[in-house]
């Protein structure tokens, strides 16, 4: 019985995989940085990872069970669809693995950096006269 998931299950084993190691600043091209270590990003998420991908309107599940071959304490990963059943790419701009990984480097560092800037923001709970 597995509840009517295993065609979503089967389709989504097709998609690409991007582990947050790829995109990690503090990682070496041995240990799983894809790419530039000017890049990346210090210690991306699953979750920073999926908001980007909802960003750019790219299907995608995240994974939390799994983790990184090369490190088993590097846990989650997310699966992307790049291309539509036939072939052609879900989004134009964006075609294959090594083309997603910069565009949702940029988006998670933009988004980071004002998280962080509004988590640091002194809170004032009485109005200025």
């Amino acid at each position: 019985m597995d509840g009517g998931c295993g065609d979503l299950r089967s389709t989504i084993k097709k998609w690409n995989v991007i582990y947050p190691v790829y995109l990690n600043s503090k990682k070496t091209v041995a240990e799983g940085r894809r790419i530039a270590a000017a890049k990346a990003c210090p210690d991306p998420t699953c979750i920073e990872i999926a908001d980007c991908c909802s960003h750019l309107k790219i299907p995608h599940a995240v994974e939390l069970d799994k983790a990184y071959p090369r490190d088993f304490f590097q846990v989650g990963r997310v699966r992307v669809q790049l291309k539509k059943d036939d072939g052609s790419p879900v989004n134009p701009a964006i075609k294959t693995t090594m083309c997603t990984i910069p565009v949702i480097h940029s988006f998670s560092s933009s988004s980071r950096t004002l998280v962080i800037g509004f988590s640091m923001a002194p809170l004032s709970c009485s109005p200025s006269v």
